[in-house]
């Protein structure tokens, strides 16, 4: 339930602070006076989008703060995502000049999606442009799923995966030529590069096998040459070198500094021994072996013809050979229409399933939305009337089920119902509004108090604290008036209802009366928001009523109004209501 609602410097406010009760409030004042600023305001503390032109002119800033009761619903989100949580809950949001905003719960810093989340688990805002929605199928759809708490988002799932394996068929089907030739033209490269079936480090294998075969001549006898000169010749390296190190040694204890020069004589000695160990080990195994080499020739000369024949170098083409096999498989299931077309029936199938689970319950969902809005325009001044809810079969699936939703209505006993577009008129439209409104209002507080999910939103919370109609009740008068005010004082028995009316038998109702007015000090105009009680009360509800608010006649017909709310209902308990 909404405790308290704090504004500064938002559009003409410079300030106001008001604390709201249980039951049934209504916000009156003439017009242009602003009364809906405070819907606006509590809209942006719920989330909605900002604009530099809610700061008042001149200011700064504009700062918005809304104090509800916290729903046992939000605790484990709350404490998920960091936020305090405690008995109240507090949003506040601060919009600068330039339309930049900054968001808080609890105090702590909070994102719009957080504050929109929020809002869900608080207040359900019906405006006064609810009637349009009526003619469009999507939003009439969307109102019986949301009454009847039916989540639709399976069968879109479904649709979409239906629809994607329907394209990935009709796709293969058209490219169907093009894609057997380029299978074709695949196939007869892998043909090609298969009698080769070169593997990834043969290349280089040939190329340097084919480099040693080609020169082992010149390498054996430089090898030959190189032994001679280490060990084998007569003045070879290592004779001279041990020659070396035994005349240093026999005049070293002359002078210690030729003991690093004989350590590095040595250490050479070794070295070429190694070598020469080494050059013995090549010549053993050296081996002419023409065959070899001309094996290697004619396989040197299979890669490089095929390299050439692609327009690729040698070393690319096991690469391309893989790269190929891969296309030619990605091709194979391409062309696979059977496996496509099974795709194509699995996801229908799935469809099926839950189009079926949803249709199910949107049948059993809609002669009880109807029945509870045929009651309501009984109410409303369509005494007779009926109102029908039409499942509508679609021919192929969509993303909404299998039916679409229409709304019927016979304006009087007797006729028969047709299509709402059709046969109501404007008056109609708004009364069917307003009752699908308090319908739906009363669909979510009958859950939340059977412990059930609510008819609000798919995945919303079981009910909300707070309903507010704003202006709904525009273009109805008269008895419907009486109807509409009496309507919503008993919703206000079971959660918080606030209502923005012109209507005098509506404002009578409220448990709790507002009102707003502009006043001007100085050149500069501001809005204010006034609790009304006793006297001031009856003189605002005279002054709706079209009268002076000092004529006897006006505040008579006043006071009886009132009276007779207050005969039909118990009033709500009032709570701690008022303006700092």
């Amino acid at each position: 339930m909404l405790r308290r609602l704090s504004l500064k410097d938002f559009v003409i406010v410079d300030a106001l602070e008001l604390e709201f009760g249980a039951g049934f409030s209504v916000l009156t004042g003439e017009t242009g006076a602003g009364k809906s600023i405070l819907i606006d305001a509590l809209q942006l503390a719920l989330g909605a989008r900002a604009e530099g032109g809610v700061v008042r002119e001149g200011c700064a800033r504009s700062e918005i703060a809304a104090e509800f009761d916290s729903p046992a619903s939000l605790a484990g989100w709350l404490d998920e995502a960091g936020f305090a949580v405690d008995e109240s809950l507090l949003l506040r949001r601060v919009v600068d000049a330039q339309g930049k905003s900054r968001a808080y719960v609890n105090g702590s810093a909070a994102t719009l999606t957080q504050l929109r989340e929020v809002a869900d688990h608080l207040i359900d805002i019906h405006g006064q442009h609810a009637w349009q929605s009526l003619t469009r199928p999507a939003a009439v759809r969307a109102l019986l799923d949301e009454q009847a708490g039916i989540d639709a988002s399976p069968v879109a799932a479904a649709h979409a995966g239906w629809a994607q394996a329907t394209a990935a068929l009709a796709s293969a089907r058209s490219r169907q030529g093009g894609l057997d030739t380029e299978r074709e033209r695949l196939a007869w490269q892998l043909a090609e590069v298969e009698r080769l079936s070169p593997s990834d480090d043969e290349w280089q294998a040939i190329t340097g096998g084919h480099g040693r075969l080609s020169h082992a001549q010149s390498l054996m006898a430089a090898t030959q040459q190189a032994l001679q000169e280490v060990s084998d010749g007569d003045l070879n390296a290592l004779k001279l070198v041990s020659r070396a190190a035994a005349a240093l040694r026999e005049v070293a204890d002359y002078d210690p500094a030729l003991a690093p020069v004989i350590e590095a004589l040595d250490g050479a000695e070794l070295q070429l021994q190694d070598a020469a160990h080494s050059l013995s080990s090549y010549l053993n195994r050296a081996d002419l072996d023409p065959q070899r080499l001309s094996e290697l020739d004619e396989r040197m000369s299979a890669w490089m013809s095929l390299a050439r024949r692609f327009r690729r170098s040698p070393e690319d083409l096991a690469t391309l050979w893989g790269e190929w096999k891969a296309a030619l498989a990605a091709l194979d299931a391409a062309a696979d229409l059977a496996g496509l077309q099974k795709r194509v029936d699995d996801a229908l199938a799935r469809w099926r399933t839950e189009a079926k689970r949803v249709s199910g319950r949107r049948a059993s969902a809609a002669p009880l939305m109807a029945g509870r809005i045929t009651e309501a325009m009984q109410q409303l001044g369509m005494a007779g009337g009926r109102f029908d809810v039409a499942l509508v079969p679609q021919d192929s699936p969509q993303s909404y089920g299998a039916e679409t939703v229409e709304f019927l209505v016979a304006g009087h006993a007797g006729s028969t119902p047709r299509p709402l577009a059709k046969v109501a008129s404007g008056g109609e439209l708004w009364r069917l509004a307003l009752a699908i409104a308090v319908t739906a209002a009363q669909s979510s507080v009958s859950a939340n108090d059977d412990g059930g999910a609510p008819a609000k939103k798919r995945g919303a919370p079981a009910g909300v604290g707070t309903l507010i109609f704003d202006e709904i009740d525009a273009g109805v008068g008269g008895t419907v008036a009486d109807s509409v005010g009496r309507l919503l004082k008993r919703l206000g028995r079971h959660v918080q209802v606030m209502a923005v009316t012109h209507l005098p038998q509506v404002a009578a109702c409220g448990d709790h009366h507002f009102v707003v007015a502009k006043r001007s000090v100085g050149g500069t105009t501001t809005s204010q928001v006034t609790p009304l009680a006793g006297e001031a009360r009856v003189a605002e509800v005279a002054r709706m009523l079209g009268g002076e608010r000092s004529s006897g006649t006006s505040l008579a017909h006043a006071q009886e109004l009132i009276a007779q709310a207050v005969a039909v209902d118990t009033p709500a308990p009032r709570g701690k209501t008022g303006a700092r």
